[in-house]
């Protein structure tokens, strides 16, 4: 009956990890528990666990995934490590190229480099992380950004260009190698279709924007060329889910996530909440209104009721691949929702 009822994941399932921090809580613990999560990731089989860039979240402790993955990177030995993403536009792409290098170096075959044109936090900060005035003095150069961060990858500027001899080191200047693979990633059409033209994997944030997720990832297929680097479209979604042992304990662990996004969308950032405070919560008639939307977007609850909901998103969105993330104020409840999703599965133990 078992094996009836679960069977094996129809698509590779993967890690997307906000290093959330809880009240009460400190950003060691929460980067301690990034390390148990990319072990149990390894151990159950998920096939990558990327981590998101973000600043001035009090809640979340990913602002610098570079040095997070090569410290994952360190404590794991096979799972895809990546990001989900790096914000191209709120760095040089000679700087990206450097540090993706660097990861190649440590982690051959293993980093993934994840890159998204939004600035992963408020327009003061990104103003401040750009030193420019206006976010569209980065996002609008996106494309060209996204060419010059290639072209240093791959060591290859034309004769001729104001950066020939400039060389990316780590990188194919000391001798050939594989480079990181570049996916695009969004939340609406612009860089689906961008993906498409160029022939790249596609990863879309449907935990964020359900709405658009569906019309993207149509966009994206439209719009494929075929490439050296795809013969056909690849994408994945990243969903928010959490399992656990009861249905009612998934409820309470979910609310925090909700809690704490409904703070940061109204201005007040901070700590995930505790189940306590956010049970205790009393929310106005619109507040309700946007915990109910957020929570209708998560698949939560016992490891069975997540697999049906995964399994009914993949079969609607056609999806490649299901990131998932997992928000909730401790470590504990997130490495146990992980575990179940992998029992879910069937996902098999490995040494």
């Amino acid at each position: 009956m078992r094996g009836e009822a679960r069977g094996t994941a129809p698509v590779p399932l993967s890690v997307l990890d906000l290093v959330t921090v809880g009240q009460g809580r400190t950003a060691s613990q929460a980067l301690a528990t990034s390390v148990e999560i990319s072990r149990l990731a390894e151990r159950r089989g998920f096939h990558r666990h990327w981590v998101a860039e973000h600043h001035s979240m009090p809640g979340v402790a990913s602002s610098s995934p570079a040095v997070i993955l090569a410290h994952l990177a360190a404590h794991t030995s096979r799972i895809r490590l990546g990001s989900g993403g790096v914000m191209l536009p709120n760095h040089a792409p000679l700087v990206i190229a450097e540090q993706f290098g660097t990861l190649e170096a440590l982690a051959p075959g293993r980093i993934d480099l994840g890159l998204g044109r939004a600035p992963g936090t408020d327009g003061a900060t990104a103003a401040a992380l750009r030193r420019t005035r206006t976010l569209s003095e980065g996002a609008d150069d996106f494309p060209e950004q996204l060419a010059e961060l290639t072209r240093f990858l791959d060591d290859d500027f034309p004769d001729g260009h104001r950066y020939a001899r400039i060389h990316a080191v780590p990188g194919p200047v000391q001798g050939p190698k594989d480079r990181p693979p570049i996916w695009l990633l969004g939340s609406s059409g612009f860089s689906a279709r961008l993906a498409g033209l160029l022939g790249l994997p596609f990863a879309f944030a449907h935990h964020f924007s359900a709405h658009h997720t569906l019309p993207a990832l149509d966009l994206y297929r439209e719009s494929f060329r075929p490439s050296a680097v795809l013969d056909a479209p690849y994408a994945l979604i990243g969903v928010a889910a959490l399992a656990a042992d009861e249905a009612r304990e998934a409820h309470r662990q979910v609310l925090t996530g909700a809690l704490s996004m409904l703070r940061l969308r109204t201005g007040r950032p901070g700590l995930v909440p505790t189940p306590e405070e956010a049970e205790a919560y009393e929310f106005s008639l619109a507040e309700r209104d946007f915990v109910d939307g957020w929570l209708a977007n998560i698949a939560y609850g016992t490891a069975d009721e997540v697999r049906e909901g995964l399994d009914a998103l993949r079969k609607r969105t056609g999806a490649d691949e299901l990131m998932i993330t997992t928000n909730a104020h401790g470590g504990e409840a997130r490495l146990r929702s992980y575990e179940l999703i992998a029992d879910a599965y069937d996902l098999p133990a490995l040494g």
